[in-house]
């Protein structure tokens, strides 16, 4: 099996967790796809899971804002007019 630049972490969620080798090397394989989300991937996405609660566009920009202030990389603040741009077009 090929080494991986996240086997350090792998073995370690699988030593300190209840987790199998496989499992964890699964979420770690997850959680960094996460995170190598372009911008305008995640808030498509975030844009459609939150639609699909019922929220408003209001309700959604302001939780993408509040979002987006948290990622590993945030980006500059986004206004909701820019959001709605990279939403709708």
């Amino acid at each position: 099996m090929p080494a991986g630049p996240y086997d350090d972490l792998v073995a370690h969620l699988a030593r300190s967790s209840p987790l199998s080798a496989a499992e964890a090397a699964r979420v770690v394989a997850e959680v960094v796809g996460y995170f190598s989300e372009e911008l305008p991937e995640f808030v498509r996405r975030r844009h459609a899971e939150l639609k699909r609660r019922g929220l408003t566009n209001e309700q959604i920009f302001a939780a993408l804002d509040a979002e987006l202030a948290t990622r590993r990389v945030a980006p500059p603040p986004l206004s909701a007019r820019q959001l709605r741009r990279i939403v709708y077009g």
